[in-house]
C-alpha cells in the first residue's frame, strides 16, 4: 500500500482523482477530465465531480472497470519515435506511446507530460500519480532540453529573439536557453512547454522543422537510447528529477497546488 495513504491527517481517506492517480489510471489532472466525462463510478454510482471523498471500503471503476492500487510503482523512460501519440486512448485509431511498453510492463503506464506525434525523444511513464504530478505542474520549471533541425537556414537572431520572447498570435512564448549548433540546427531549452511552442515559434519565421527531438529531462538525457527503446529510471535518477521541481511549499499534501 502506498506511503501516501495516511497524507490526510491520517485517514484513509482520498480525492477521488488522487485515488485514481495512486491506482495507476492517470495523473491526477487527467483523472479530473476522466471524472467529467462520466466514466467513473463509485459504489455504482456515477461520479462527475473531482474532490469526492473515498476510502478503501468504496468500489471504484473507471469503464465499468474496478481499479486498486498499484502494488509496485514504475519509472520509465522512453524514447519516443514519431508516429506515435501520448494519450491513454487515441479517436483517430493512431499508435499510442504508451503500447510500446505493455509487453514488458503490466501495470498501466501513462505519460508524464507529452510530445506530438511527429516529434521523437524522452518521455517518462509511471503508475505513480504524486510523481506525476510534481514534475508536471508549471512551477516545477523542469527543463526539458531539444535539438531542432530544420529545412532552411536559421534566420539570424532567432535563437536570441526566443530567449527574450516571441508573440505568436497573441500567445506569448519564451525559452530558457537557445544556441545555434550549425546552420540548420538548434539547442533549446524549455521550462514551461506550452502547447507546440517550438513549431508555432519557428512556423512564424516561415521555418519547417525537419525534426523534433527531445533530448533531456531535467537531469536525465537521451544517451545511447535508441528510438523505440526504454528502460526503468534508476533510484537515483527519481530522487534527482524530485529534488529539481521548485516547489516551495505543500498545501493538503499535494504539493501547494489543488485538484
Amino acid at each position: 500500500m502506498p506511503d501516501s495513504q495516511n497524507e490526510n491527517s491520517g485517514k484513509n481517506e482520498w480525492r477521488l482523482q488522487h485515488y485514481m492517480a495512486l491506482c495507476g489510471v492517470a495523473s491526477r489532472r487527467a483523472s479530473e477530465t476522466i471524472i467529467a466525462e462520466g466514466r467513473v463510478s463509485v459504489n455504482g454510482v456515477t461520479v462527475t465531480v473531482p474532490g469526492t471523498k473515498v476510502t478503501l471500503k468504496d468500489k471504484v471503476c473507471v469503464d465499468s472497470k474496478p481499479i486498486q492500487f498499484e502494488a509496485e510503482k514504475r519509472y520509465v523512460l522512453l524514447n519516443k519515435p514519431a508516429g506515435y501519440v501520448c494519450s491513454l486512448s487515441d479517436e483517430k485509431g493512431r499508435p499510442i506511446a504508451s503500447d510500446l511498453l505493455k509487453e514488458a510492463y503490466s501495470e498501466r503506464l501513462y505519460n508524464v507530460g507529452r510530445l506530438d506525434m511527429f516529434s521523437t525523444g524522452l518521455i517518462i511513464f509511471t503508475n505513480d500519480g504524486d510523481f506525476a504530478a510534481l514534475l508536471s505542474h508549471p512551477s516545477a520549471e523542469l527543463e526539458k532540453e531539444y535539438i531542432v533541425e530544420t529545412s532552411l537556414p536559421l534566420p539570424r537572431n532567432l535563437a536570441q529573439d526566443f530567449m527574450h520572447g516571441v508573440r505568436v498570435d497573441n500567445v506569448f512564448y519564451r525559452c530558457k536557453d537557445a544556441q545555434e549548433l550549425n546552420s540548420r540546427k538548434m539547442r533549446i531549452v524549455l521550462v514551461e512547454g506550452k502547447n507546440r511552442e517550438i513549431r508555432r515559434v519557428f512556423e512564424s519565421r516561415e521555418i519547417g522543422i525537419k525534426s523534433l527531438t527531445r533530448v533531456r529531462i531535467g537531469s536525465v538525457s537521451i544517451g545511447d537510447l535508441a528510438q523505440g527503446q526504454f528502460r526503468d529510471l534508476t533510484a537515483h535518477e527519481i530522487k534527482t528529477l524530485k529534488s529539481l521541481c521548485n516547489h516551495t511549499e505543500k498545501k493538503d499534501g499535494i504539493y501547494g497546488y489543488s485538484y
